[in-house]
């Protein structure tokens, strides 16, 4: 039985656990092995990677490490099976949030996978390098020009480190689009999808506001060299490198950092707990309810070609029974989905910041995965590459942005909003 799933950079996380659950479940089922095929490769080329496996029986995965938001495309594709009928007699779903369990469901009402937790996103910033630049160490910005304020002083006051770090262009890939572009566009009065005449919005004056921060930062010389962010490895970077070292003073980023500076992490660094605050990315204009964040996860999918599914719905269950989901939400920093370990002091305990972040899911919003929106967000990365190099002016970028989605997704599924 074949397992699939990334390795990459910072992450090793996920390897771990896949290696404990392999001795688990070989013990447990004699005759039976697990064939692990971690895949070492930068997010796109993950994507890329398990598409090409998944379309031939004989080289398609068992069970495959999904991105939530590549589901309905996955459907689309035929690379999912539905696994409605194994979970209706697993007595461990009934731990799982209702919107954990919605977290794997196509646009068809069929669940297609279990997730092994969620994340949200903020502002990680330094307080030694806050405290050089006589911004105040328990940071709470108000708007965004709070933020933009702040990396304005670092820039003066303490040379030599990035500012301010916002993830953009085709290389960050799906970082790009949501920890960089959505969580501005959610924090207007704008959105990315219409629910009403279930359209693409490829217009909007949020839209046109968010490339003009991105402008800011990279004209101003707020954010990194495009050079630099353009690398594939920037966010490993980010998290192992820039952060630890006191080379960046604020960053636009995820819950799950510091999975990598915990004892069992890729970059050990004890330090930050003290080093280091979070703080929650204020609203455009601080307008209600003045926080936003975004919220993703992977699941553990059956493929769909598999000839073993029964075996590979029980692999999954393994992994992600209480024990196994408890030992990976508290090694990779994820927000936990299951009641039963959500509750668990050792999780609660596991890391100071957990609570924090745990506290910005009501003010989450989450990515509309529909079919067609990974070749919205490529299009996404497209505009913002345009922008932080200086090749267009924001409006250009955004007027770019609605025809390369028009292109690919039909004018009639796209709209615009004032």
């Amino acid at each position: 039985m074949k397992v699939a799933y990334q390795k990459f950079g910072a992450f090793t996380q996920m390897d771990q656990l896949m290696h404990s659950v392999k001795k688990q479940y070989e013990k447990a089922h004699p005759g039976w092995t697990v064939q692990l095929e971690p895949i070492q490769a930068d997010e796109n080329s993950y994507y890329t990677k398990l598409d090409l496996m998944s379309r031939s029986a004989s080289t398609a995965p068992d069970v495959l490490y999904e991105d939530t938001f590549l589901v309905n495309a996955d459907i689309s594709a035929g690379y999912l099976a539905p696994i409605d009928n194994y979970l209706s007699k697993w007595k461990d779903w009934s731990q799982f949030t209702p919107t954990a369990k919605t977290a794997g469901k196509g646009q068809d009402g069929k669940t297609y996978g279990v997730p092994m937790g969620t994340d949200t996103r903020g502002l990680w910033y330094n307080k030694q390098l806050f405290q050089k630049a006589g911004l105040p160490t328990n940071w709470q910005p108000k708007n965004w020009n709070d933020v933009l304020t702040a990396a304005r002083a670092i820039k003066q006051k303490v040379p030599g480190v990035v500012p301010f770090n916002i993830y953009s262009g085709k290389a960050a890939g799906e970082a790009a689009t949501m920890q960089g572009f959505e969580m501005l566009l959610y924090g207007t009065q704008n959105q990315l999808w219409d629910p009403k005449s279930k359209k693409w919005i490829v217009s909007s004056p949020g839209m046109k506001d968010a490339m003009n921060f991105l402008n800011t930062v990279f004209s101003e010389k707020l954010g990194p060299n495009p050079q630099d962010a353009l690398d594939p490895q920037w966010g490993t970077k980010v998290s192992t490198q820039l952060l630890p070292t006191s080379k960046l003073a604020i960053d636009l980023d995820g819950s799950w950092l510091t999975g990598t500076w915990k004892k069992s992490g890729t970059k050990p660094w004890p330090q930050y707990t003290k080093v280091m605050g979070a703080t929650a990315m204020p609203t455009e204009h601080g307008q209600a309810p003045g926080k936003t964040s975004m919220s993703g996860g992977w699941l553990l999918s059956v493929g769909s070609k598999s000839a073993h599914k029964d075996q590979a719905f029980q692999l999954i269950s393994l992994a992600l029974n209480r024990q196994n989901t408890l030992t990976y939400d508290n090694l990779a920093s994820q927000i936990a989905e299951r009641k039963d370990v959500a509750n668990d002091p050792k999780y609660k305990n596991s890391d100071p910041f957990t609570s924090f972040f745990t506290g910005l899911v009501k003010y989450t919003h989450f990515r509309p995965a529909y079919s067609t929106y990974p070749q919205v967000s490529d299009a996404i990365q497209q505009a913002m590459e345009a922008v932080m190099t200086g090749q267009a002016s924001p409006g250009a970028a955004v007027s770019q942005f609605g025809s390369n989605v028009k292109s690919a997704v039909g004018p009639d599924k796209t709209t615009t909003s004032s």
